[in-house]
Formats: C-alpha cells, sequence, structure tokens
C-alpha cells in the first residue's frame, strides 16, 4: 500500500487517485469530451504540478504514446492545456492551468461572435420577414443573448476569483 501511495505523489493513494481521474472522465464524455482526452485532463488535473509528460501520462493512464500525443492535441485546440518544453530537453511537458476552464469559455465566446456573424448574414439573405429567416433571427437574438450573458458573468468570475485565491 505504501507503494501504491508514494507512485501517486505526496503521500497519495494512487489507486484512489486513479479512480478519480476515470471517475471524473467518465462525466466529462457523459457531457461530450472524446474519452482519451477526458481521462487526459482528468489526470493532469490531479497531479500536484498540474504538468505531466507523455511518458508519465502513458504510464498512469496504461495508454500509448500516441494516444497521448491526440489527446493532447484536441485539448490544446480547447485552450484546456498547453504545451510547455522541459528546461534543458527536448521532452514536452503538458499543463493544466488554474485558469482552464476561463480559457475555454472565453474561446467558446470568439466562436459565438462568428456564428453571430453568420447568422446576422443569413437573416439579410432570407429576410427576416422569411419564416427561416424569423427562425435564424430568433437564433442570432438567442446568441447575442448569451454572448452578454458571459461576458458579464466572466466579470463577476474575475472578481470572485481574486476574492477566494487572490489571484
Amino acid at each position: 500500500m505504501e507503494v501504491e501511495r508514494e507512485a501517486a505523489g505526496g503521500g497519495r493513494d494512487a489507486e484512489a487517485v486513479s479512480r478519480f481521474v476515470e471517475s471524473f472522465a467518465a462525466q466529462l464524455v457523459e457531457a461530450g469530451m472524446q474519452r482519451m482526452p477526458a481521462r487526459v485532463f482528468a489526470a493532469l488535473l490531479s497531479s500536484d504540478e498540474g504538468a505531466m509528460t507523455s511518458a508519465e501520462l502513458s504510464d498512469q493512464l496504461l495508454i500509448s504514446p500516441a494516444a497521448v500525443s491526440g489527446a493532447v492535441r484536441y485539448l490544446a485546440q480547447q485552450h484546456l492545456v498547453s504545451r510547455e518544453r522541459e528546461p534543458g530537453s527536448r521532452r514536452e511537458r503538458y499543463r493544466v492551468h488554474s485558469n482552464q476552464w476561463y480559457e475555454a469559455l472565453a474561446n467558446r465566446e470568439a466562436v459565438l461572435k462568428r456564428w453571430e456573424g453568420a447568422l446576422r448574414e443569413g437573416v439579410s439573405s432570407l429576410g427576416d420577414h422569411t419564416p427561416a429567416g424569423r427562425r435564424m433571427a430568433e437564433t442570432l437574438a438567442f446568441f447575442e443573448f448569451v454572448d452578454g450573458e458571459v461576458s458579464a458573468m466572466m466579470e463577476r468570475w474575475r472578481v470572485e476569483r481574486e476574492r477566494l485565491f487572490g489571484t
């Protein structure tokens, strides 16, 4: 049992960490994330440093380096992890940041803006007097509303994060 605790780092129980990783990953999968990126993200999130190498992730999750690479590529595109070089090494470490959810949501905000532009064009092309144009105008109004709410929520979070964590 002591070996298991040490393997998890910081005196943690490796089996308990593994159960958490798989449980949280399952929740992420249920919410729509792909399975392997969900497992890699949960492993990074639960690591004390918030960063691991491909080899460390492979060993902990019992997956191939290629699976790690694909998962990290997806997570980086979603702004949930970043890549960094170990000083003096060619090895990369993959890092999850404390503000990963903020960054991911901010990225979604940019997507909403692009959708709004496309929908405006659609309303203009179809005409807001047609059934399709009205439906598109309602969709546009919804995304504009969500965009405003997300912006306000992000500002409230910055204040709350400062209050809670001083960062």
